[in-house]
C-alpha cells in the first residue's frame, strides 16, 4: 500500500479528535504564556529612580561586528596619526584585591576611539597565558609563552600603517617575532594609543569576597614612540566605567624616571557573565517545556488510544505492512507539532523580548539567521519529541509510560542542569551531551571563547555541544525508540 493514503488516513484520525487538536493549541499557547510569565519575573538593574521606576536598565556596548562586549579598562594614551609604532618593555604584572587572574592583562593598545566597543588591536602580557595579541574583542593570537618578571621581561610592539596594525613581541628587545597583522576597517586618521591594564571580575571562592574587584598592575619601561605622534602629554582615562562607579577609581598610573606603572580593573573581551549582564534569547522560550509535556501527551495518545479502544487491529488489518503505519503516524504527528510549535515560538520570542526589555534587561543582538535557527530549531525539537513519545507509546502501549519517558529524558535533565542547577558543572555537561535534553542546544547563541574565563552555563546561552549536534542526539534517541517500536509492532499481536 502506498504511504500517501496512510498519511491521509492518519491525518483524518488526528483532526477529527478534538482533544488532540486542542492539545496542540494548548502546547502553542503554553509556550507563549509560561514564557511570558517567567520573563516578567526577570528584572535587571539597580534601585528604582524617577527616570527608571524599575531600576537602571542593564546594557552593554556593541563591538565592531555588532556583538555585545565588555570594554572597561584603564588607558594611558596619546594621539597617533596615520602611521607609527609604540614599543615597551613589561617587567612585571601583578594583581590586587583578588590576586592575579589568569586573564589579567597589561600592555599596549591602538584603539579607534575611547568609546566603549570601538575597534582595537592590543599586545599584552597576561596572568597565566603568556603574551597575546587580541583585536576587536573576539580574536586572540598567542605570542611568547611563560610568566613575565624583571629577570624575564617581555618586549611588546604595535605598528600602525593606515588601517593595518601589526603586533610583535621579543624576549630581549633585539630579535622580534611578528605575532599577527590585523586590519581595523575604517580606523580614523588620528587615534588614541598607549598603555593599558585590566583584570576581569571572574573569580570565585574566598577571593570573591575580597575588598574589591580584581585589579591588574603592569610595570613598563623603555617606552619608545616612532612615527606620527603629535606632541601631547600622556592622558589617563577610565574607559567604559559609569560615572561614579567605585571600580572606576581603581585605575591609575604613575611615572618614576623612565618607569610607568599602570593599574586597572575590567576587561576587553566578548560580554560573558558575570562581567556583563546579557540575556540570551532562550530566556523567552522557557515556556516550551510546558509545550513539550503537552505534545508528548497528544503524541502518545495518538497511538496508545488505538490500543485502548481496540482500533489498532482494524488499522493493521487494512495495512499489513505495520512499519508503514508507524511511519505515517510519526510523519503526521511531527508535521502537526512543528506547525504548532513554530506558531508558539514565533509569538513567544518577540513578546518575551519586549517584556524583558521593559524590565531593564539587555538582550544580546543576534544575526537574523541565528534567530531563525533558534525558532525553527525549537519547533523541530518539539516535533522530534512528539515522535519520541509516539514511539515509546507504541512500544509500551501506554500514554503514561510515554509521557514519563519524555519527562525523564528531556525535561528532567534540563531542569537539574539549567533551570535548577543542583549538579556539579561536569555532571551537568555530561547530561546535556548524552540525554535527549541535549537537543535544546539549538537555543544556544553564545560561543565559548577560550581567551575569556566566564560563567559558561546554558542559563546564559552556552551549551556544551553545538546546536545541531545536540539536536542529532535527540534524533538518535528517537530513531532507537522508533526502531524498537517497529520491531515490537511486527512481532506482537495487535
Amino acid at each position: 500500500m502506498n504511504i500517501g493514503p496512510l498519511l491521509r488516513a492518519e491525518w483524518t484520525k488526528f483532526r477529527t479528535v478534538r482533544g488532540w487538536v486542542a492539545g496542540m493549541v494548548v502546547a502553542a499557547l503554553a509556550t507563549v504564556g509560561f514564557g511570558l510569565l517567567v520573563s516578567s519575573g526577570i528584572v535587571c538593574g539597580g534601585a528604582p529612580s524617577p527616570g527608571h521606576p524599575r531600576g537602571t536598565p542593564c546594557t552593554a556596548p556593541l563591538g565592531p561586528d555588532g556583538e555585545a562586549v565588555t570594554d572597561r579598562f584603564f588607558f594611558v594614551h596619546r594621539p597617533l596619526a596615520a602611521s607609527g609604532s609604540i614599543t615597551v618593555r613589561v617587567t612585571a604584572i601583578s594583581g590586587a584585591f583578588a590576586g592575579l587572574q589568569p586573564w589579567s592583562k597589561a600592555g599596549i593598545i591602538i584603539k579607534a576611539s575611547t568609546r566603549p566597543g570601538s575597534a582595537y588591536a592590543a599586545m599584552m602580557v597576561t596572568g597565566r597565558h603568556g603574551v597575546r595579541m587580541q583585536d576587536d574583542f573576539t580574536q586572540d593570537m598567542p605570542g611568547l609563552p611563560g610568566a613575565v618578571s624583571a629577570a624575564s621581561p617581555r618586549w611588546l610592539r604595535l605598528s600602525r600603517a593606515g588601517d593595518t596594525v601589526t603586533g610583535y613581541d621579543s624576549a630581549d628587545g633585539r630579535r622580534w617575532i611578528r605575532v599577527a597583522a590585523v586590519r581595523l576597517a575604517g580606523l580614523p586618521a588620528t587615534v588614541p594609543a598607549g598603555l593599558f591594564a585590566a583584570s576581569p571580575a571572574r573569580v570565585s571562592g574566598p577571593a570573591a569576597s575580597a575588598a574589591g574587584p580584581p585589579v591588574a598592575l603592569g610595570t613598563f619601561d623603555h617606552v619608545g614612540l616612532r612615527g606620527a605622534w603629535p606632541a601631547r602629554a600622556w592622558t589617563g582615562s577610565d574607559i567604559g566605567f559609569p560615572s561614579g562607579r567605585a571600580s572606576a577609581g581603581l585605575g591609575g598610573y604613575s611615572r618614576s624616571g623612565g618607569r610607568l606603572a599602570v593599574s586597572g580593573s575590567g576587561d576587553i573581551a566578548p560580554a560573558v557573565p558575570p562581567e556583563a549582564t546579557v540575556m540570551p534569547i532562550a530566556h523567552t522560550l522557557v515556556g516550551d517545556f510546558s509545550g513539550v509535556i503537552a505534545v508528548a501527551v497528544v503524541a502518545a495518545m495518538f497511538v496508545a488510544a488505538e490500543y485502548t479502544h481496540g482500533l489498532i487491529s482494524v488499522t493493521l488489518a487494512a495495512t499489513p505492512r505495520r512499519g508503514r503505519v508507524l511511519a505515517a503516524k510519526a510523519i503526521v504527528i511531527a508535521a502537526v507539532t512543528f506547525v504548532a510549535g513554530l506558531a508558539g515560538v514565533a509569538a513567544a520570542v518577540p513578546l518575551g523580548e519586549r517584556v524583558l526589555r521593559d524590565h531593564g534587561n539587555f538582550i544580546a543582538p543576534l544575526p537574523v539567521v541565528t534567530e531563525v535557527r533558534v525558532m525553527a530549531g525549537t519547533a523541530a525539537v518539539l516535533a522530534v519529541v512528539a515522535v519520541f513519545a509516539l514511539a515509546v507509546g507504541s512500544a509500551l502501549r501506554s500514554t503514561t509510560a510515554a509521557v514519563t519517558a519524555v519527562l525523564a529524558g528531556v525535561v528532567l535533565p534540563y531542569f537539574v542542569s539549567v533551570a535548577l542547577p543542583i549538579l556539579p558543572v561536569a555532571a551537568s555537561d555530561w547530561m546535556l551531551r548524552v540525554t535527549p535534553a541535549a537537543a535544546f542546544a539549538v537555543q544556544g547563541t553564545s560561543p565559548q571563547y577560550p581567551q575569556v574565563s566566564g560563567t559558561y552555563l546554558p542559563f546564559f546561552g552556552y551549551y556544551p555541544v553545538g546546536p545541531w549536534t545536540g539536536f542529532a542526539v535527540l534524533c538518535g534517541w528517537t530513531a532507537v525508540a522508533l526502531g524498537l517500536a517497529a520491531f515490537l509492532l511486527r512481532r506482537r499481536d495487535a
